[in-house]
Parts: structure tokens; sequence; C-alpha cells
């Protein structure tokens, strides 16, 4: 899973969310930093999207020991898994591999997200493979901007 920073970033990138059943986040509530370190999960169960003409709301079904009934999409942080971030990479995905306590995301940019003296291959390394996934996404949401 990756970081809430990590998350952050990708969001204010412009990664937009659509929950499906087995989607995780966080939440996004000032008021609320007692579980702001908690991860739910959209579950058809528990939590499930309702989309309106105004917006999506995640409900929260019979969750007895939290307050709230539902949050607007906007409130929640999603916490993409590794493969939805390597599905979200596309074409542009090259390679994983791991180089001692690293992991290493390859990537290709196609020409016009290239300027002149950059190379056509880059990579993103971190410990966590999903964190290094997600590095590589939010480079490749910037450039396609």
């Amino acid at each position: 899973m990756i970081s809430r920073d990590l998350a952050f970033a990708l969001r204010a990138e412009g990664l937009v969310w659509h929950p499906a059943s087995g989607d995780r986040f966080t939440l996004d509530l000032p008021a609320q930093n007692e579980i702001e370190d908690d991860v739910f999960t959209v579950s058809e169960m528990t939590i499930e999207p309702y989309k309106y003409p105004t917006g999506t709301i995640l409900g929260f079904n019979g969750t007895t020991e939290w307050a709230l009934d539902s949050v607007s999409i906007e409130q929640t942080i999603w916490l993409p898994r590794e493969d939805q971030l390597r599905e979200m990479l596309r074409g542009s995905f090259r390679s994983l591999s791991r180089v001692g306590d690293t992991f290493v995301v390859e990537i290709g940019w196609s020409d016009r997200m290239l300027d002149a003296d950059e190379p056509a291959i880059e990579t993103f390394e971190h410990p966590e493979p999903a964190e290094a996934y997600g590095l590589a996404l939010r480079e490749l949401i910037r450039r396609s901007r």
C-alpha cells in the first residue's frame, strides 16, 4: 500500500478515483485526526459508493463503531494497490526489478512527453514496490498534462 503522503501527491497531480469493491482509502477530514491513519476498504456489505449527479458518496452501512454515515469522495484519499498503480502506468511501464533492498520501476516516455535533453527511459526507486510504482505514476501524470 502506498503512503498517505504519496496518495495526497497523486491526488494533487490530478489522479481521479472511481471507487470499486476492494479499493482502499483513508479520510481527509481535519476534524477527525484520531482516525487519520485508519484505512477503509470499499465493500458491498460495509462501504458502498453511491453515485449522484452532484458527486460520489461513500456510505458506511451498519458501521456501529463509527460516527459518520457517509463521506464525499472529496473527503477521502485513495490508496491504490500495486496492481492498480501498474495498470495506470499502461504502455509506459517497462519493468520492475529488485536491487538489494530497493525496488526499481522503469518506464519509457513517448516523444511528446520528452524535452530535448531528457532520457527516453526513467527509473523510480523505493524499498516498497507500490511506492516505486506510485512515484512513477506521479511523474507520468505530471508529464501527461
